[in-house]
């Protein structure tokens, strides 16, 4: 199970360091394009937002790999399931109605919950 772990973790990871530095350092014109919603988001908690997917991201891999506090990698994934449902209401109250992705990020999420309690 620890391989699979590290190689869902790793996905996820990569994907949220991906996306939460293009939030944090990509204008609002520059983001449009890829996230129709950023209009109707204040810009600061766009930043926020991006911030919060990079500090999860570093949550679902220092702390298994560290030893240390390895609890914070599924407070980590539930963080990220929990971002991707208030993520999907923003999408659906939204004109943009393209969930696949999000749907896909809780899933992997789930996955990675699993893989971490062990269950």
């Amino acid at each position: 199970m620890d391989i699979a772990y590290w190689i869902v973790a790793g996905l996820l990871a990569a994907f949220y360091v991906y996306a939460g530095t293009l939030k944090v350092i990509r204008s609002r014109d520059q983001l449009r394009p890829m996230m129709a919603w950023v209009d109707r988001i204040p810009l600061p908690a766009v930043r926020a937002l991006g911030t919060v997917e990079i500090l999860g991201a570093i949550g679902l891999i220092l702390p298994p790999l560290t030893g240390i506090a390895p609890w914070l990698a599924t407070a980590a994934a539930i963080g990220f399931v929990l971002l991707q449902t208030g993520a999907i209401a923003v999408h659906l109250t939204g004109e943009d109605r393209r969930i696949a992705l999000n749907a896909a990020l809780i899933a992997t999420a789930a996955v990675s919950i699993w893989l971490t309690t062990g269950l």
